[in-house]
């Protein structure tokens, strides 16, 4: 056995085991009464998955560590390890990246549910042809929703739930729905993560969508999957003008891992417990004039005031050229998602219709951005 002299020889010789020690030591203390569960999932996890349970430990919050049990550790830590055997994509993720963004058990401070086997079995048989976890995410983002009747919805009891707070209402935020889709990923070894701003620099409020890891981090939006691949999404403009150095327009990716940066909550502004990235650079394009007008346009019952997907045709006025023919967002899209024309006759009068309505639109500008909105009687 080796004494306690020797102990401090290899920790002097190895700091980063020192490093690894303290933070397991520190959140140890932190646990209170709940130490011994802790000690518990330390000792029965099988030796080949201590590095996994050793970064849980290291880096989970004071609260978890106040709570969680050692069941719910070590069943996290088997199933996830049991994925990355399984799935062909399992193999060639960094080990870094499978303990933060596929072994941990949380995005941000949503509710702690035992999410991970119900997803597994939920999410294999989906993806078991895929080749890819591109391809997968895909698969998962196209289908899982339908399954679990989860909708996007102002409703929603709370921003920030858990997937089981979300399926059980069959309603969601785009942080819950974001949560879903990670939680859905990283039960089939596919590195997940949630990335947001707490406000866009057009001011029109805060959004959260999913980044994946497939050779190199993707995005896509949570129950938005663009048929044409992943890195597609209708928040791409409004995050191509993001500011790194102002943290209210800034774009951040969650992480379980302590960092030295914050992921901010917007539902909690000013608690600081959720470690970030700022991944502003890989969003931000450089400022060009832009060469089309961008109007948006929204369809609103007049009675309910609840938006309504119907077609759209946009006409130039006096012109005899086919019209541009587009669909309104409905309730369960994005709130910030609205029908977004871009125009490049700009300044030329044009018409709107929807609905037996006709509005005109006269010459927007280049660079400018309007809205219209059209109100159907009786709904």
């Amino acid at each position: 056995m080796m004494n306690r002299f020797a102990s401090c020889i290899v920790l002097f010789l190895f700091p980063t085991i020192c490093i690894a020690a303290d933070a397991m030591e520190q959140t140890l203390q932190n646990a209170g009464t709940n130490r011994a569960e802790l000690e518990r999932a330390w000792k029965d996890c099988p030796e080949a998955m201590r590095p996994g349970m050793k970064f849980l430990l290291m880096h989970m919050p004071e609260r978890d560590a106040k709570q969680l049990k050692a069941a719910y550790l070590l069943e996290n830590v088997q199933l996830a390890y049991q994925a990355r055997k399984e799935l062909p994509w399992g193999k060639s993720i960094p080990e870094e990246l499978f303990f933060n963004d596929v072994l941990a058990y949380a995005n941000v401070d949503e509710t702690r549910d035992a999410w991970r086997k119900e997803f597994y079995e939920l999410c294999l048989p989906m993806v078991k042809d895929c080749k890819t976890a591109s391809e997968a995410v895909q698969k998962l983002n196209m289908e899982l929703y339908k399954k679990l009747k989860v909708v996007y919805s102002t409703q929603r009891n709370k921003p920030n739930q858990s997937a089981k707070e979300s399926i059980g209402q069959g309603k969601a935020s785009c942080t819950g729905l974001s949560i879903i889709l990670s939680n859905a990923c990283r039960s089939v070894c596919i590195p997940a993560r949630l990335v947001g701003t707490p406000n866009w620099v057009n001011k029109s409020g805060n959004h959260t969508w999913v980044e994946i890891w497939d050779g190199k981090w993707h995005f896509t939006g949570a129950c938005e999957a663009d048929p044409k691949g992943l890195d597609r999404g209708w928040f791409t403009d409004r995050a191509a003008h993001a500011k790194a150095d102002d943290p209210e327009h800034a774009i951040y990716a969650a992480s379980f891992a302590k960092t030295k940066t914050h992921f901010p909550l917007v539902w909690a502004p000013k608690e600081t417990i959720v470690s970030g990235v700022n991944v502003t650079d890989h969003y931000a394009k450089e400022k060009k004039p832009t060469p089309f007008a961008q109007v948006r346009v929204r369809v609103i019952g007049a009675k309910s005031g609840e938006r309504i997907a119907l077609p759209i045709e946009v006409l130039k006025k006096g012109s005899t050229a086919s019209p541009i023919l587009a669909t309104s967002r409905g309730p369960t899209a994005d709130l910030n998602d609205v029908l977004t024309l871009h125009l490049t006759d700009a300044e030329t009068d044009f018409i709107i219709k929807c609905a037996g309505q006709t509005l005109e639109l006269r010459s927007p500008k280049f660079g400018a951005e309007s809205e219209i909105v059209i109100k159907i009687p009786g709904k």
